[in-house]
């Protein structure tokens, strides 16, 4: 993945490290490690498919080295593509779980758990327009909802404006507020803040038209969609082939690139027929 390849000389380990960056390029180590993701391979499996691939485009150019590809995903700035669309962006917020150590499930379901299981927390925010990944979250299974949205919300270039964000209930709370049904039992609070008026209406429209009158009337049904985005995460796997926590973080952040560069080569139009 590099116009020249490096110098075959007596190099102590710092002017090695220097030579793999010089001739590795970051946008060459994450086309590798998107292969790696794409087909569910080894490292060392990568780097023989990705050499195929250049053989087949009549490329002579250097391939990284599977050591060189695990050292560089501790560290590497993943670029996520996305498109922009006019007017304010509305977006949609969520999170699952995805494992990272332990048995599968059927696995666990056959013979019973072998041993202890550990999960993660992926958050996502999405453009209802253009049904991209715009920021994406990466935190320890215990952490909660609602204080990683501003971190999300933060990831967004100062120069679009947000108009919506579209949540579930895990999200109503003072700090973090946003367009979404208050729960069953929810109260009204004191409006001594914007965010508490803001709330405090759809409980008076709900108890006057109902939940669902509201829901409609809204368009809360289309934070379905951030749902489906979150199977597609899991479609590379149910599983985080990555043992490091910044490694983790590197291989999400690949799989969010790889579906919105799925989702800009086409996506399936919807219409109600009844």
């Amino acid at each position: 993945m590099a116009s020249q390849v490096a110098p075959r000389c007596s190099l102590n380990e710092e002017d090695q490290k220097t030579v793999r960056w010089t001739v590795f390029p970051t946008n060459a180590i994450q086309f590798c490690l998107s292969i790696k993701v794409l087909f569910r391979l080894p490292l060392r499996q990568t780097t023989g498919r990705v050499a195929s691939l250049l053989k087949l485009a009549g490329l002579d150019w250097a391939v990284p080295d599977y050591t060189t590809l695990c050292r560089r995903q501790k560290t590497l700035a993943v670029q996520i593509p996305y498109r922009r669309a006019d007017g304010p962006l509305s977006l949609l917020v969520d999170s699952t779980g995805i494992k990272f150590l332990g048995d599968g499930e059927w696995q666990a379901r056959k013979h019973g758990v072998q041993g202890r299981r550990q999960w993660r927390k992926v958050h996502l925010a999405m453009d209802t327009a253009t049904s991209d990944i715009r920021a994406v979250e990466f935190t320890p299974g215990s952490d909660g909802d609602s204080p990683v949205l501003s971190e999300r919300l933060n990831q967004i270039p100062e120069g679009e404006e947000i108009g919506t964000v579209t949540a579930d209930g895990a999200y109503d709370t003072r700090r973090c507020h946003a367009d979404h049904p208050h729960p069953q039992n929810g109260r009204p609070w004191k409006e001594d803040c914007p965010a508490a008026i803001t709330r405090n209406e759809p409980l008076r429209a709900t108890r006057h038209y109902g939940r669902a009158f509201w829901k409609r009337w809204t368009g809360y049904h289309v934070r379905s969609r951030i749902e489906a985005k979150m199977r597609c995460i899991k479609a590379f796997g149910e599983r985080i082939a990555a043992r490091d926590p910044d490694r983790h973080t590197a291989e999400i952040q690949i799989r969010c690139a790889l579906i919105n560069r799925f989702s800009a080569l086409g996506t399936a139009e919807i219409v109600r027929v009844a």
